[in-house]
């Protein structure tokens, strides 16, 4: 029987609903808060609430650092994925796993260490003060917080794709006398491309999300280190229009970039 009729075959008969009604309660759990979200904005004052200076110097400092953090992940995080996918070196696990645990460590842990690295009495705090360097509570720890949750995303994309990568391509190029950035510019990059623009989307959008580790590491200063996420955080308890509009503008940009990063897998 082909696969195209076992979906069909499978609906028949009472037992469907052992399927149905559980994975029914499922949607029903995430899509309820979304619609709720979408209405309560919408019965809202948008506009005013988006133009607030509050809502409005959040979006600025939130597109401002996701950038960054962004830049930051492709600069140094390509190399380090083609690194990880091509080549064979001892303690190589030890990398992927320090790459891949910013993922699922708790965006509070993932805070609290950066504040014990890099805060005033952190471990790095006195070599850095030395160098007239104060990183706790300004944009520039927004950025590294925001660095240390989302760069893993591209990595672990950008890994995927460049592993996936034919190999006799690679040896075809070696072989007509490329070096190893001619075979890393002209054959890895092109082959792999739809899977670092995949990563570099994924980095941006949970760039743009981060809370957890911004608001130990950075604070919560408006026009300094507010971010959308913290606006809205402090939106619940002055002013809920602020919160409802950046939430739902929150919302839109993650439904559409994840469209593109599916519409990107599909091709």
């Amino acid at each position: 029987m082909s696969d195209h009729f076992l979906p069909r075959a499978a609906m028949r008969g009472k037992s469907v609903w052992v399927f149905v009604l559980p994975a029914s309660v499922l949607l029903c759990l995430l899509g309820v808060p979304l619609a709720a979200l979408v209405w309560r904005t919408a019965a809202s004052d948008f506009m005013p609430s988006v133009f607030a200076p509050a809502a409005f110097d959040a979006m600025r400092l939130s597109l401002l650092t996701s950038a960054a953090t962004m830049v930051v992940a492709i600069v140094c995080g390509t190399p380090l994925a083609y690194g990880l996918a091509r080549w064979r070196f001892r303690g190589r696990a030890v990398i992927e796993l320090l790459v891949d645990l910013p993922i699922v460590l708790p965006p509070a842990v993932a805070g609290l260490a950066l504040l014990m690295a890099f805060g005033r009495r952190g471990v790095l705090g006195p070599l850095l003060g030395g160098a007239g360097i104060n990183l706790p509570f300004t944009t520039a720890a927004v950025v590294l917080a925001q660095t240390f949750v989302a760069a893993p995303f591209y990595v672990r994309a950008a890994r995927i794709g460049f592993h996936g990568v034919d190999a006799q391509l690679e040896e075809a190029a070696y072989t007509e006398g490329a070096n190893q950035w001619q075979v890393f510019r002209y054959v890895m990059l092109p082959q792999a491309g739809r899977a670092l623009l995949s990563g570099a989307i994924m980095c941006w959008a949970r760039a743009l999300g981060e809370f957890g580790a911004t608001i130990l590491f950075a604070g919560n200063m408006p026009g300094r280190t507010q971010t959308m996420p913290l606006a809205i955080y402090l939106g619940l308890e002055r002013n809920l229009g602020v919160a409802l509009a950046l939430s739902a503008m929150l919302l839109a940009v993650s439904v559409v970039l994840l469209a593109l990063v599916r519409s990107l897998e599909n091709r």
